[in-house]
């Protein structure tokens, strides 16, 4: 069953991705984008990768996407800026994704036994709490310079921003 749906949700991603590249419309291209990055996060949850997923919701779903509908508002793209593009850039999307399938076919072909031994899989590997044990443990330094980093940003970019200070 676990497989099933993994395929599922991977068949999903895929369609849809394929349909970001595909579509004509931009508004409908950045909403195929947000249907792959949910697929995506499901992929995660079905690899018992539970903080990826949240992590992929939140920041690529979320803000992203939110970023990405936003400047295509401000944009306000019609379809007379469309017909001035030509077809070199289709053409060589095209061409790098035969490429790419060429590339996926020589590890198809390299592949000899295909399946997996689910008998020895950690259980905990993946989950949130392992994953915080770790940061608030080993890597406790790491992890608090990274915040303070982040914090000069967040100041340095409200002192940008501001004009009255």
């Amino acid at each position: 069953m676990d497989q099933f749906l993994f395929f599922l949700v991977a068949f999903l991603a895929v369609a849809s991705a394929v349909y970001f590249v595909f579509a004509r419309n931009p508004l409908y291209a950045i909403l195929s984008l947000i249907v792959t990055m949910f697929s995506i996060a499901g992929m995660y949850i079905l690899l018992n990768a539970q903080f990826l997923a949240i992590i992929q919701i939140i920041v690529y779903a979320g803000a992203i996407m939110v970023l990405f509908l936003y400047i295509l508002m401000m944009l306000n793209l019609n379809k007379q800026d469309e017909s001035k593009k030509n077809n070199t850039l289709k053409f060589v999307g095209v061409f790098t994704a035969g490429l790419l399938l060429i590339g996926v076919l020589g590890v198809f072909r390299g592949v000899q036994d295909n399946h997996v031994v689910v008998e020895n899989v950690d259980k905990g590997v993946g989950l949130t709490k392992n994953l915080g044990r770790l940061l608030f443990n080993e890597y406790v330094l790491p992890f608090e310079l990274a915040s303070i980093l982040i914090l000069a940003g967040i100041v340095g970019a409200v002192l940008i921003g501001k004009k009255d200070l």
